[in-house]
């Protein structure tokens, strides 16, 4: 993800230390913590309309089988319940998909990454199983109309594992894009408590978990919902 460019080797003088020139100002060594941005902060990010969508349709189900992990049978499997769901959310009102594109040295345009989701409205179709999850303070923001719900998120093994923090990262770029894009204050997000890999992914991008209810606050609560709810300010 970076470019770990190393340190010019010192040199030693033989001779006598030269007088430093009072004139000449040192400059300040940069810091470790401040590098340049990583070269994948060029990808390309573009939306996509409904009809490109549909055209990209076997791309974007072949860049989910290459991310979800597994064999070639849970490829499949996971390939096909994911182009299920986006022909769902595709047909949502406000529905919007972002692709992350890079050119490599041959010319080719590759396909990196993906983002989608939709607004939720307070007096419109909200996401399926959503409803039940959300807290009366996000059920406001929503009422408000600036609650963006989304549905996934696409990147490589490297994006989930390094530089999570780095504004730079390209899942914290495909998010916040889309939330930029429509104006919303908050994202939200809705992941199977059991899937653990998309859980702390989401966390090392900067989302919170939501209390849904007094006795979650207060620990384990005797029955968990199969979904936890997480939001992006």
């Amino acid at each position: 993800m970076t470019e770990n460019v190393p340190d010019r080797p010192r040199t030693s003088t033989l001779g006598p230390h030269p007088v430093p020139d009072p004139r000449r100002q040192e400059r300040p060594a940069r810091s470790r913590g401040r590098r340049a941005p990583s070269p994948l902060a060029g990808e390309c990010l573009r939306p996509l309309t409904r009809c490109q969508v549909e055209d990209l349709t076997p791309e974007l189900g072949d860049l989910y089988a290459q991310t979800s992990g597994g064999d070639p049978c849970a490829w499949n499997r996971a390939r096909s319940a994911f182009l299920q769901r986006l022909a769902t959310d595709v047909r949502r009102p406000g529905f919007a998909l972002l692709i992350a594109e890079t050119t490599v040295s041959s010319g080719t345009t590759l396909l990196t990454g993906c983002a989608h989701g939709f607004p939720v409205r307070g007096d419109g179709p909200r996401w399926e199983g959503l409803d039940g999850y959300l807290p009366q303070h996000l059920l406001r923001v929503a009422a408000s109309g600036r609650l963006f719900a989304i549905s996934e998120i696409l990147v490589g093994h490297q994006v989930r594992t390094q530089n999570q923090s780095r504004d730079w990262n390209l899942a914290r770029r495909l998010q916040r894009r889309l939330l930029t894009d429509h104006a919303a204050a908050l994202g939200v997000m809705l992941v199977n408590r059991g899937d653990v890999r998309m859980l702390e992914a989401l966390r090392s991008w900067g989302w919170q978990y939501v209390l849904a209810d007094v006795a979650e606050a207060r620990g384990t609560p005797l029955w968990a919902p199969p979904c936890r709810v997480l939001v992006l300010r």
